[in-house]
């Protein structure tokens, strides 16, 4: 499976910041790398962002969306909206969403029916809060997470989902899963997938880990398994250690 490299930026970049950017990682990155690339910089750089990226390997996603197509819903994107900005995946459920904005399971899985409906590939997060480990918890969350947000998806849909795994104690911490955590809940998800979905289909499905990912630690994790690619924040703002991550794979022989 080819591996996937995510930045996620969060509330960071102007528009000119996020074209530098851009055209910086894209100049460094003139030799297709072997792992998919997406970059996820804030609404008001996405289309920006996307010119400069035009006829290049490099992917566009938006950070969340609105469940809605249209409407009287002030301060919001719709999925239309984003892909008409030159996206083609889409940020759901981040544990930021999820903890700071209150969204539940049940606006995160119309949040994923709207971006399958638009044509965009949902980068599908999931994981637990630091409590919820130290309870004991953490299958229980994470197959909860998984039941409410993808009910009544059909197998291509699920096809078309890659999934993020995320404790949330590990997001903007420092702290990250050890390896072995990580695989874990990464073979959990996707032995849940095969339960419902077919062992093959869960075979193609990409999870990545995301939680204080760093040109460091990429190596370790990404020897597991079942872990695919990584979800980036704070190292995927400066060029040089995004670039890094993408070539994780000279890092330790990997």
């Amino acid at each position: 499976m080819r591996p996937v490299i995510a930045g996620n930026w969060k509330m960071n970049k102007t528009v000119a910041e996020a074209i530098d950017f851009a055209t910086r990682l894209r100049n460094a990155l003139v030799t297709p790398p072997q792992a998919e690339v997406i970059i996820a910089p804030p609404f008001t750089a996405l289309h920006a962002v996307a010119e400069v990226l035009r006829e290049s390997t490099i992917c566009l996603a938006a950070q969340n969306l609105h469940e809605a197509e249209k409407g009287a819903f002030t301060g919001e994107i719709s999925a239309g909206m984003i892909r008409e900005s030159g996206c083609t995946y889409v940020i759901v459920g981040h544990s930021e969403r999820r903890t700071l904005f209150g969204e539940g399971d049940q606006i995160i899985h119309r949040k994923l029916r709207a971006a399958l409906s638009a044509d965009l590939r949902p980068i599908f997060c999931i994981g637990e809060t630091l409590q919820e480990r130290e309870e004991d918890r953490m299958q229980i969350v994470v197959e909860r997470q998984l039941k409410e947000g993808l009910n009544n998806l059909n197998p291509d849909d699920i096809s078309r989902t890659v999934f993020a795994y995320e404790p949330v104690w590990a997001i903007g911490t420092g702290r990250t899963a050890t390896p072995e955590q990580a695989e874990e809940a990464h073979l959990l998800i996707r032995e849940w997938i095969a339960g419902r979905y077919g062992s093959e289909r869960a075979a193609e499905i990409a999870i990545l880990y995301g939680g204080s990912v760093t040109p460091k630690n990429i190596a370790d994790l990404m020897r597991r398994p079942n872990i695919n690619g990584a979800l980036v924040g704070g190292a995927s703002l400066d060029v040089e250690s995004f670039v890094q991550l993408i070539g994780y794979q000279s890092i330790q022989g990997v």
